[in-house]
């Protein structure tokens, strides 16, 4: 056989329907991509040859062209999160320059930009819909925020560091996932362990025998606690051993921060390179590239937003301080005048537990995964006429444990599918939760004939695995983050659009993605959906009414000190990307710790390099956008405040207001500007007194 035909066999070129993820190996990215980008390359040749300034003759084939790339790119992308390996890190970082400098060829296209800028000027402008007109007016910008309008040396060095900022972005997510996976405590005297739960017990004895441990065991030990987040959050919440948590607390702090994983030289060449990138666009700074694209106005109504927040949260958070200085005073604690960072969750979690009497952990057992799993789906169908129903074995999956669903619409029609890998598995996976596209909803037609081409999602969590034969057990925490994910998952598979560029979260300013999501976390606080939800995975005892009453009186815990927590990284990343300057005489790291100032009651250690590790904006897309999940929750405590005044018993007027939003909300995607979306759903702008109100925090401001 020649390898040409091993090739064009390649699962990854398929460039359509589900991946084949059996099939897929580290060895056939390579050849594949050589295959697909020659390929794509010769037909954007053709595409400028024979470009016309018309749907038919322009955005249709620029779509076929880039949904090629964006369908084999994609699912390499996604192994890269969920079944990452030396081989496929390897073939990732030799095949990425090529696919960024592709994309670059495709965006500074003058033949596609002037076609674009063409369609707009001609008659035809007026008859295309309006989803079709913000998909031109986007390409229009894009085309301009990459470089199109740049000639010469200016786009040779434009692209040139777009190529050096995608390998610094891998490098130092590759740094910090190893220096998590570098550090590792093993403990092996039973008074090291002393107040943790049994659940993290027996997960730390499940790491020490994946370590090579082989006889570890929950009940003898060793036990091994890692950096990654399962192990991590619990023990600095719980062990009663101080020396310990402080152990732990500074290698968290200074992860990826010295040596051969040092992230400093690399933040700075990122600011520095972002920041001459903004330049040759025209922009005063990257923060303001940044803002062209996102709902957000400007930098000054970004910063304003911010001020307000940090007002309203800033006194609530001094006083929350003072609240567990005292607790902790009045449980003799000698350290209680002086808490230090790797107190503040263990003190924080002992208060909260006298507070409203109950721990995280005894809450898990009442929230196996399968009744979650019921509980959101019993919520959807309530609100949009939703069902969802599984399809496992009917799609190829990457690891045993994902499942595979479909959602069906109110008369039994298939609307969109999805995947859910639930597990932490540190070894491969990446820590934290998100929501990615596998397939987008769009036309297609083949033969002359047109069908609309069904959404398929992504979910992937990171919470604790079933251990033996109980099934996963969530923290309340974990449901809400299932619950979040699963809304931005919504917001990708109810949407109505018919063109992929702007069906779903296509095209959505990035400031208003987050609104979907964090809409679905306030239903976890609904007593129909908690109730239906939370029952004892032994005994089927539905969850206690004084802890759904402590939940309620919990869930503003802290809210000022989380709040601020969420204002500082927020006004960090601005600043950085906006006010920064490398020849300035001040640090990254200088930065924070002036704007700790004033943004945090317990300032940084100085040997605290969170910046090293804060991959939402030097490896995410994040960059002068992390106020966004702000800016957002705005948006969502907004929208669930329309549910609240129609009265939440009142299943009627419940129906109605979740019609009105699945319609506008989640059908219209990036098909028309998110504040007309919003005022589409609200009937008017939004107001962030909902969100203070939520948390909490009125009377502060």
């Amino acid at each position: 056989m020649s390898t040409n035909t091993i090739i064009s066999k390649s699962p990854l070129l398929k460039g359509s329907g589900l991946p084949s993820f059996g099939e897929i190996s580290a060895e056939s990215v390579v050849p594949a991509f050589n295959q697909l980008l020659a390929e794509l390359d010769q037909e954007l040749t053709t595409l400028e040859a024979n470009v016309k300034p018309t749907w038919n003759g322009l955005v249709e084939p620029l779509e076929k062209l880039t949904e090629g790339l964006n369908w084999s790119w994609g699912i390499v992308s996604h192994l890269m999160g969920v079944k990452n390996s030396s081989e496929l890190r390897e073939a990732y970082e030799s095949v990425q320059p090529h696919v960024v400098q592709f994309s670059n060829k495709l965006g500074q296209s003058q033949p596609i930009y002037n076609a674009f800028k063409a369609l707009r000027a001609s008659d035809a402008w007026a008859k295309l819909e309006e989803s079709q007109q913000r998909i031109v007016e986007a390409a229009i910008r894009d085309a301009e925020l990459s470089g199109v309008g740049l000639q010469g040396e200016a786009k040779e060095r434009f692209n040139a560091i777009q190529m050096e900022l995608a390998e610094l972005s891998t490098k130092f997510s590759n740094h910090v996932l190893d220096a998590t996976k570098a550090f590792s405590m093993t403990l092996t005297n039973p008074e090291e362990i002393e107040g943790l739960p049994p659940s993290l017990v027996s997960l730390a004895a499940q790491a020490a025998q994946a370590a090579g441990e082989e006889n570890a065991t929950p009940e003898n030990g060793p036990w091994r606690i890692t950096l990654d987040s399962p192990s991590y959050g619990p023990f600095m919440q719980h062990s009663t051993r101080r020396d310990l948590r402080e152990k732990l607390y500074r290698a968290f702090i200074t992860r990826a921060s010295y040596g051969e994983l040092d992230n400093n030289p690399l933040i700075e060449r990122i600011l520095e390179l972002r920041q001459e990138l903004a330049k040759l666009l025209g922009f005063e700074t990257y923060a303001e590239l940044s803002l062209a694209s996102k709902m957000a106005p400007n930098v000054q109504a970004v910063e304003s937003l911010l001020e307000e927040m940090r007002r309203a949260s800033y006194d609530a958070a001094i006083k929350e301080l003072e609240e567990l200085k005292a607790f902790a005073g009045s449980k003799g604690a000698p350290e209680a005048n002086d808490l230090q960072h790797w107190d503040i969750s263990f003190w924080a979690e002992r208060q909260r537990e006298e507070k409203f009497a109950f721990t995280a952990e005894e809450l898990r057992p009442y929230f196996p995964l399968p009744q979650v799993l019921d509980g959101l789906f019993g919520l959807v169908q309530r609100l949009f006429g939703i069902t969802i129903t599984p399809n496992d074995g009917q799609a190829p999956v990457w690891h045993e444990d994902v499942r595979y669903f479909q959602i069906a619409n109110e008369t039994g029609q298939p609307i969109a599918y999805f995947y859910l890998d639930p597990y932490s598995r540190p070894e491969e996976k990446r820590g934290g939760a998100w929501m990615d596209v596998c397939i987008n909803r769009g036309k297609v037609t083949e033969n002359g004939v047109t069908t609309t081409r069904l959404p398929v999602a992504y979910l992937v969590c990171n919470q604790t695995p079933p251990i033996g034969d109980q099934p996963s057990l969530m923290t309340f925490n974990e449901v809400e983050t299932l619950f979040h994910e699963f809304g931005h998952g919504l917001h990708h598979m109810l949407t109505k659009v018919e063109y992929a560029a702007a069906a779903g979260i296509n095209n959505v300013e990035w400031d208003a993605v987050e609104l979907p999501s964090q809409f679905m976390e306030n239903w976890c606080y609904d007593r129909p959906t908690l109730f239906g939800m939370a029952k004892h995975y032994q005994t089927g005892e539905p969850l206690p009414e004084h802890y759904y009453q402590k939940l309620l009186a919990a869930k503003n815990y802290m809210s000022g000190s989380g709040t601020l927590r969420q204002i500082h990284f927020s006004s960090l990343d601005i600043e950085l990307h906006h006010r920064y300057r490398a020849d300035g005489g001040e640090t990254p790291k200088d930065v924070r710790s002036r704007l700790a100032e004033t943004t945090t009651v317990l300032p940084p250690l100085p040997e605290d390099s969170f910046l090293c590790a804060f991959g939402h904006i030097f490896s995410g897309g994040y960059a002068a956008g992390y106020y966004s999940y702000k800016w957002a929750e705005v948006l969502s405590a907004d929208a669930f405040a329309a549910f609240e005044e129609a009265g939440l018993d009142n299943e009627q007027a419940i129906k109605a207001t979740g019609k009105r939003y699945r319609d506008t909300v989640l059908a219209l995607g990036g098909s028309k500007h998110p504040m007309d979306v919003f005022k589409s759903f609200r009937g008017r702008e939004p107001s962030t007194e909902a969100l203070l109100k939520h948390n909490g925090l009125v009377a502060a401001a």
